[in-house]
């Protein structure tokens, strides 16, 4: 019950699996692989060949399914000290693996860059599948097909695509899918909002066909239920704050003007892209890149008060594009630096000094575009000269001010007040830190107060100690 590809879409993707791999060969190459062993077609056949020149790779083939693994066992034997890149399929990964436990075979100095299967592969191919035994649904992944070695790709046998939250809307998702590569339990759901079953637009069954241990239920509905509990924990999280409707810095209307979320998805593996960070407006992968730090935050026009993560987030992030692309320059503008938490400085002053980052005090005013090249250019004042100067950048990334996910529908629920600022109120910030307005409830991580993960887990240990504490006065005073 697989979506059926139709041939453009097929042809598409084959171009573009082809072009990901060649330029992952090439970076093989260029950083001392010694060669890249896939496949070439030689006297009209396809065989096994070692390209060690990044022009020979233009002749790389990828179909059809051929054996490599006699034939890198072969080349690692000849050479064991030498370091190769393989093209190859998911299945010749599990036959090296295979080599490698019964001992006549090292993986040392490989690289695997994976082929793509196409759909008649994946439909033939007889690949474990994970498996967990929770509940109904065993995890077998029969619903979305997925190769254990990233072979295949997730073909979902659901027909609706909608924009993936978790990618910020720069990949699209199926109405039945996995929330976020690190969900635990590791299953699928159902979009409710999307599902055509759900939504009795169509009596779809797609995954009920496809799911061996029947764990679909087309008829199960939202159920209110009423608990009695003794403690309440408010960790509802953050929210981004809309950047668009700031239009002197060109969000939405400039291509090459990103947001700090966006960028951390596109340079992330397991993001849209597979971590390959290129511009929007033409694809390049940029060289000068400028962080604009308090976009909506710090700003009494908007939000007054500082996000608390920024600084060290733009910092790591122009790490990370260093990283992807050695030689990438990236000037980070900021209103104060406030890397207040243990060994921060170290790393902002590591950043300078190894991975090309500039700090520059001063907050832009406006964004405009160089119609030549799509280059966007920031007018700001740099603080300390008072000067009002023009910087030209490749990409320019927006830190979004932050702001509590908690609404007023939400706090007057469970009766709990709000703070001028969105965040939950604390009646006393010294001596009851965690304790919200009612008794019984408390709060933790950002929807308290602007905070990063450590504190946020720190705060959230605490909130545990308190509700544990307020759980058994209560059952002391029931037990009296």
């Amino acid at each position: 019950m697989a979506e059926k590809e139709t041939p453009v879409r097929a042809e598409a993707e084959k171009v573009l699996d082809r072009d990901r791999i060649v330029r992952e060969a090439e970076k093989a190459l260029e950083k001392g692989y010694h060669g890249i062993i896939g496949l070439r077609r030689r006297w009209g056949h396809v065989g096994p060949f070692l390209f060690t020149r990044q022009e020979e790779l233009k002749e790389l083939e990828l179909e059809p399914r051929y054996n490599l693994a006699t034939f890198i066992r072969q080349i690692k034997n000849k050479w064991p000290d030498k370091k190769f890149g393989i093209v190859s399929r998911g299945c010749d990964k599990r036959a090296l693996d295979k080599l490698e436990e019964l001992g006549v075979l090292s993986k040392e100095g490989l690289v695997f860059i994976g082929i793509t299967c196409s759909m008649e592969q994946a439909e033939e191919c007889n690949c474990e599948k994970p498996i967990y035994n929770t509940f109904d649904c065993t995890g077998c992944w029969k619903c979305i097909e997925r190769c254990e070695n990233e072979a295949i790709k997730r073909i979902n046998v659901c027909p609706i695509m909608v924009p993936d939250e978790f990618n910020i809307s720069l990949s699209q998702r199926k109405a039945i899918y996995l929330t976020f590569p690190q969900a635990v339990p590791k299953k699928t759901i159902r979009d409710a909002e999307h599902c055509l079953s759900i939504t009795k637009k169509l009596e779809c069954k797609g995954c009920e066909n496809a799911c061996e241990p029947k764990a679909i239920v087309h008829d199960m509905n939202d159920q209110i239920l009423d608990i009695d509990v003794g403690a309440i924990v408010v960790a509802s999280g953050l929210d981004l704050y809309d950047v668009s409707k700031l239009e002197e810095y060109g969000y939405g209307r400039i291509n090459n003007v990103i947001t700090a979320m966006e960028f951390e998805r596109l340079t992330a593996a397991s993001g849209p892209t597979m971590g390959e960070l290129r511009r929007p407006s033409d694809g390049r992968i940029p060289e000068h890149i400028a962080f604009i730090q308090c976009v909506g935050s710090r700003d009494f026009r908007n939000k007054a008060y500082c996000s608390s993560v920024c600084c060290m987030h733009a910092t790591k992030e122009a790490m990370l594009a260093f990283e992807h692309h050695p030689g990438t320059n990236s000037t980070i503008f900021y209103v104060d630096m406030r890397a207040v938490g243990k060994r921060f400085q170290e790393y902002i002053a590591r950043a300078k000094k190894e991975y090309n980052v500039t700090y520059v005090r001063g907050r832009p005013g406006r964004i405009e575009v160089n119609y030549k090249n799509d280059n966007p250019i920031i007018v700001y004042e740099e603080t300390i000269s008072g000067e009002i100067k023009n910087f030209e950048a490749e990409l320019v990334v927006l830190a979004q001010a932050m702001i509590p996910q908690i609404n007023d529908k939400l706090a007057k629920t469970l009766g709990i007040e709000l703070d001028k600022e969105g965040f939950v109120k604390i009646p006393d910030k010294l001596l009851q830190p965690l304790d919200t307005t009612k008794p019984g409830i408390f709060a933790c991580g950002y929807v308290h107060s602007p905070r990063d993960i450590p504190d946020s887990v720190t705060q959230a240990s605490g909130a545990a100690g308190r509700a544990a504490g307020e759980i058994a006065s209560l059952r002391s005073r029931r037990g009296k």
